[in-house]
């Protein structure tokens, strides 16, 4: 009998901190997935700094760094310029790169830096009490916005479209937008990560992957309501699919040569 489904060995078996209805577990175990799916596990090292991301090398299976708030893209660039050969990756949310963290993050996609980062959007800051994220949607209630986000009136802002963004800078090979709120939807995030860790593991430039996350907690949502508000609320303001792709055949092709060699 072949079996289909199985617990991933990078993904440690254990009880998760993460609130009923938060989607990192969903986004550890796709990493963890593919990590095993392509062998490269023994090269992997993810950097999770302040915020949700920090409880995150509880639950992976190989090697991490906790960099400090926002400084995680500056710590990945040193990791991975010198150790080239492994597969580094950015596991940020929303107010460690899009707040605390722009510059890095902007300059190493600028720089065309050689890793990958996974950036969790779930409109608000999740860890320190809901207050509003700079992806915060207008007219969203958050701790510090508690008659919704007014970008006129309040001088509030509007959300910021992060992928859209990094898009922009030549340096940026691979930019993608997913979301864990459906099957299918999980099934084609999966596939942007697997394309973003093939590219980086051909040597191309920088690669992203926005995850849509739901955040019952700070939402003042139950996991269900939370689920039905990302899709009705969040995907129209942050459009799913690739954002830019600037990747050639013989970028999958030399990726899928380096995972063999290392089999």
């Amino acid at each position: 009998m072949k079996q289909l489904y199985g617990h991933p060995e990078s993904l440690y078996g254990i009880p998760t901190k993460y609130c009923g209805g938060c989607g990192h577990g969903v986004i550890h175990r796709i990493i963890t997935e593919l990590i095993d799916e392509m062998g490269l596990r023994e090269r992997a090292i993810i950097t999770n700094p302040v915020g949700c991301a920090i409880w995150a090398d509880l639950y992976f299976d190989f090697d991490s760094v906790q960099p400090p708030h926002g400084r995680t893209p500056a710590a990945a660039t040193g990791i991975k310029r010198v150790l080239p050969d492994h597969l580094v990756i950015c596991y940020q949310g929303d107010g460690d790169m899009a707040a605390i963290g722009t510059a890095e993050m902007i300059h190493a996609a600028n720089r065309g830096e050689k890793f990958t980062t996974i950036f969790v959007n779930n409109a608000i800051y999740g860890m320190t009490g809901g207050q509003m994220a700079p992806t915060t949607l207008v007219g969203q209630k958050a701790a510090t916005a508690p008659y919704g986000r007014d970008p006129v009136t309040a001088g509030m802002g509007y959300p910021i479209k992060v992928a859209e963004l990094l898009a922009q800078l030549e340096g940026a090979r691979y930019i993608a937008r997913g979301s864990v709120n459906s099957a299918a939807n999980v099934r084609k995030t999966k596939q942007y990560i697997r394309r973003a860790f093939e590219a980086q593991t051909a040597g191309a430039g920088f690669t992203m992957v926005e995850v849509l996350s739901p955040c019952p907690t700070n939402w003042s949502m139950d996991p269900v309501q939370s689920v039905e508000w990302l899709e009705q609320q969040m995907i129209p303001i942050f459009p799913l699919g690739e954002i830019k792709n600037t990747l050639s055949g013989a970028d999958v092709k030399t990726a899928a040569g380096r995972q063999g060699a290392a089999c």
